[in-house]
Parts: C-alpha cells; structure tokens; sequence
C-alpha cells in the first residue's frame, strides 16, 4: 500500500472499532429488554408489541452493524482446513479475491436495499401490529449501512492487505 494509504485505512478501522463497542451497548440493551419482556410476561402476564419488535429491531442493528466489526477481528467465518496448507502467496490470492468478492457483493446488497429503504419511507411503512413501532424505514436503512460499514472495512483491509510483505512470518500478521 502507498504510504499515503496507511492513515486511511487505520481511519476506517478506527471508525468500524467504534462501530463494535456501539454493538457492544446495543447487545446490552437487548439482553436487558429480553429480560424485562420475560419477566413482564410471565410473572405479570403483560406483553408489549412494541417492546417484541424492538427485541428485533435491536437484533437487526446488531448483526447489521457488527458484521463488519466481526471482519475487522477476523472473526468471520473462513475454511481455515484448507486455508491453513496454502503458502502466503496463495493465501494473498486467496484474500485478495475474497475481499474484492465480498466488496462486489455488498456493494449489490447495498444498491438492491436502497429502492426497498426508500419505498418503506415514501409510504411512512409502520408495524402491521396495533401498538408497534412505526418508521419502519429507519430499521429497514440499517441494511444499506451495514453492508457500507462492511464494504469499508473490507477496503482498509485489502489496502493493508495489498501493503503486506510476503514471508511466512509477516505474512500472519495480515
């Protein structure tokens, strides 16, 4: 990578870091609304409709948002049975398609979501259920937003792993 590109991608990993403890915060609040759901439910036999969707809402922020955290930690799931024989030549060919793969493919997720995002806005979309949550388009918009999260950091990802030197033992630092 050019000099110049190495401050680019530790921004963009510094921001996709931050991102992650934002994930963090929102499995806490989910785990304490599923707690209160249940305990609510089944000892005070009272539901709320809109608390369920927001269970949900909240489960969508987080996988949407921590994919690409989860990327940056290397997290991801990766056939490492076949992966861990290859040399570090193969293993950046390896890597190289699969980030300009995953780049490719979030980039049509993004483009395929923002005529779904904008069709739940323009029609003020709400909950089907008396008493959910209404602006469905602000959940639905995480969608677009994950997946620029994700095409960025896969982008600060190849730039460090175009930069990389080759031998074995830098090679797993990549």
């Amino acid at each position: 990578m050019l000099k110049a590109l190495r401050p680019l991608a530790a921004l963009i990993e510094g921001f996709i870091d931050r991102i992650g403890g934002l994930t963090a915060w929102i499995a806490l609040v989910m785990i304490g609304l599923v707690a209160t759901n249940v305990v609510l439910r089944y000892s005070f036999s009272f539901g709320s409709v809109w608390a369920q969707e927001l269970e949900w809402h909240l489960l969508a922020a987080l996988i949407l948002l921590g994919m690409s955290h989860a990327l940056q930690r290397g997290e991801n799931v990766r056939v490492d049975l076949f992966y861990a024989r290859y040399s570090p030549t193969t293993k950046r060919v390896v890597d190289v398609v699969s980030a300009l793969l995953l780049i490719a493919v979030s980039l049509g997720f993004i483009w395929l979501s923002l005529g779904y995002v904008e069709q739940s806005r323009s029609i003020s979309e709400a909950s089907a259920d008396p008493g959910g949550i209404p602006l469905r388009w602000l959940v639905k918009a995480l969608i677009p937003l994950g997946y620029g999260l994700l095409v960025l950091q896969q982008f600060a990802q190849l730039l460090r792993l175009l930069d990389a030197p080759l031998t074995d033992k830098e090679s797993a630092h990549v």
